[in-house]
């Protein structure tokens, strides 16, 4: 689905989409405020663990636009490799991987990356992503460019519609209990349900489901 497309569906709200861009910069800053500390001590704990605190990975933004998406590193240094390993030598997590793009032991992730992730921790520097106007604290994950080719088919002008979001209903609907199919129709029923108040609701549910890890991994 090109551009375009994704531009001309998401026009008719667009004065709720300049009021979710200030909600996203006024909450993004205080959080960035209030939340400094304790991404020094992340930031000194990825440290400890290996080379670099911080990783950016290509995703596909608003539009189309690419943008480099930013978490704390979780990650051993050959992550691909141990990936591609994997998936050749064991079946059953080939196929999870391929439902899901997730996995229940994966050998990419360091010690210290399992807690970051269980927590959601790791996502903390895309608060700076928000600031960017590269995402908004609430929005579809962001995915790759094969993702959205392979997965998302007709419904790719949904996802291109709204920025990528730090939450999402994905995030308090299950996460990795959750199908990739059951994923992308969050994805599709919050486009169509698009408001600021929705986006609140969301908010307020994401921190619950944060503490008790819901399908964290």
């Amino acid at each position: 689905m090109s551009a375009p497309a994704a531009s001309k569906a998401a026009r008719p709200r667009s004065w709720q989409h300049a009021g979710k861009r200030g909600l996203d910069i006024l909450l993004a800053s205080g959080l960035l405020l209030a939340l400094l500390p304790v991404m020094l001590v992340i930031t000194l704990l990825v440290l400890s663990d290996g080379k670099g605190a911080f990783f950016s990975h290509r995703r596909v933004g608003r539009h189309g636009r690419s943008f480099g998406c930013l978490k704390f590193r979780s990650m051993v240094p050959d992550a691909e490799a141990a990936l591609a390993r994997l998936l050749a030598e064991d079946a059953e997590a080939a196929e999870l991987w391929r439902t899901s793009r997730k996995l229940k032991r994966d050998p990419r992730i360091t010690r210290i990356g399992r807690v970051l992730r269980a927590t959601s921790l790791d996502e903390l520097p895309q608060l700076f992503n928000v600031l960017r106007g590269e995402m908004s604290l609430v929005g579809p994950r962001p995915v790759v460019q094969a993702e959205l080719t392979e997965h998302y088919g007709p419904h790719a002008s949904h996802y291109l519609a709204v920025r990528p979001g730090i939450t999402g209903l994905w995030q308090i609907s299950g996460r990795s209990d959750t199908s990739y199919a059951e994923r992308i129709a969050l994805d599709v029923r919050y486009v169509e349900r698009f408001s600021l108040w929705f986006d609140l609701v969301i908010l307020a549910k994401t921190v619950p489901a944060v503490l008790v890890r819901r399908g964290a991994c």
